[in-house]
Order: structure tokens, then sequence, then C-alpha cells
């Protein structure tokens, strides 16, 4: 994302906890700041992307945190995946300071990114999704204006465990397919090439032939979707019975010692319950 801002000819100023994880990208022209305080305070819109509601009151609050930073008239937008009540929470926070605030997550992952077709639903005052929009079509083509603050997270989720679900069900075909006397090689080629192959299918749908060794996005980020998803059920009297399903089979992932790999590794864990042997992890 840096680097499609940076490539639109934008000035971007960027913090991250360890700074040699950035040095790709101070070396392609990103200036670097020392706290999240200091990004917030040299520029005029402030991106954050973190992993958690905890990870976000550490990168807003304090003296060294986004807030402390904010001044009349900076524009604030926050793209993790957290609670709504959380977004809401820190809206009221950003405008306390005279600033305003989007929470604009995504849809896609670092292959999207880089295929150009990256998304945004986006939350908050009408009037600043507007004045953001370049700034968010210089990183993805698409960015949707879904109502106030927090409705663009509750999208997000809604969203991802979506992406947990088609994942099970696609490992369940493959599995009783092969299991059937199909080789799983052309399972997958059926499968992708069918109607039920979304474009999260069709990017990892593969990893149950050969298993990366680093996640796009891993087991516990995302139980960690499905978690608030499952919240949001409880609250709002919405049935969420295939994510319960799928959350408790990402639960057994991890018990199983996976919770490092991409959550497609949920295709190794049916395989181990229906006595499989899959290969993709050797």
């Amino acid at each position: 994302m840096a680097r499609r801002l940076l490539a639109a000819g934008h000035t971007v100023t960027g913090y991250n906890r360890t700074r040699e994880k950035a040095q790709s990208l101070i070396e392609a022209g990103m200036k670097w700041a020392d706290s999240p305080r200091a990004v917030t305070e040299l520029s005029d819109v402030v991106f954050s992307m973190i992993a958690n509601n905890h990870a976000l009151r550490a990168v807003t609050e304090g003296k060294e945190g986004i807030l402390a930073g904010l001044s009349n008239g900076k524009i604030y937008v926050e793209m993790s995946t957290v609670s709504p009540a959380a977004i809401r929470e820190l809206a009221q926070q950003v405008e306390s300071k005279a600033a305003d605030m989007l929470d604009a997550p995504v849809s896609g992952s670092s292959i999207t990114l880089d295929e150009g077709k990256l998304s945004f639903m986006v939350g908050g005052k009408k009037e600043i999704f507007q004045r953001v929009l370049p700034y968010l079509q210089a990183i993805g083509p698409k960015a949707t204006y879904v109502g106030g603050h927090g409705l663009a997270a509750s999208m997000k989720i809604a969203t991802n465990l979506s992406l947990a679900v088609q994942m099970l069900a696609f490992s369940e075909g493959v599995l009783l397919a092969e299991k059937s006397g199909i080789t799983r090689e052309t399972a997958v080629e059926v499968l992708l090439n069918s109607v039920m192959a979304s474009p999260m299918v069709k990017y990892r749908g593969p990893f149950v032939l050969n298993m990366p060794d680093e996640a796009i996005f891993d087991v516990n980020m995302m139980q960690k979707d499905l978690l608030l998803a499952l919240e949001m059920g409880r609250q709002l009297d919405v049935p969420l019975p295939t994510t319960a399903i799928t959350n408790e089979m990402l639960t057994t992932t991890r018990a199983m010692g996976l919770a490092e790999k991409d959550f497609a590794i949920v295709f190794e864990a049916l395989a181990r319950m229906a006595g499989k042997k899959t290969g993709i992890l050797e």
C-alpha cells in the first residue's frame, strides 16, 4: 500500500515497530518517523492497519500514539479488522481532537493488492470519504461507502466469515472427490473452473496441493475475525451456523500445531480427521 501511494506521487511518512522491516520502503522513498505520533504530526492523512483491538489501542493511545498527534483538519483512516464498537469509540476520541476519522478495511490480500484488485469498504462521514477517495484509489480501484462509523468494520467481518466458510466447503469437496478415487489435482482443477470458484478460492484453493511456508492470512488472524462475527451474531440475533462450525475447525488446526499456517490449512485438519495423508506439509 505504501509503495502504491509513493508510486502515485504522494509523500509518505511511515512507522513500524521494527524499522528493519520498513527498510525497503525507506529505500523506495518513504520518510521514517520514530512513533505513530510523529507520523501523525507530519501527515495530513494517517493510515493504520494492525492485528486486533489490543494493537489498535497500542498505536493510538499514550503520549506517542496517533491520538496525541492529531489536530484540527487531520484525517485518520483506520484499516484494521477490529470490532465495530472499538471503531466507534475511537472515532469519538478522534473528533474530540477536531480531526475526522474513517474506518476503511480492505477486501483482498497481498496477492489481490499486487494484481491491482484490492477494494475498500468505508465508514464515517461521506464528505470525508470523498476527500480521502483519491488516496484510497491510489491503493486499490474500488472503494464503497457503506455508512457511519463502525459499519465498514461490520461489513469487513461479514466478508471475512465468508472466506473461511468457503475454504472449508472447498476442502470438503476436494477431500470427498479424492477419497472416492479422483486425484486431488484433478478435483482442484475441476472446482477452480466451476461456478463455485470465487476469487479467493481461485488463489487459495491450490494451497491444498502445495501449502506455502509463509501464510497470507494465518489461522489465528482468521479465527479472530470469526470470533468477532460470532459476537456480532449474538448481539444482533443472527444465527451463524456455518461460521460456528468453521470456527471449531480452526480450533482443530490450532490443536494440531498449525496456527501459523495460512487458514487454508483447514484442509489438512479435515483430511486427518478423515484418515487421509495430504503431504502438503512435507
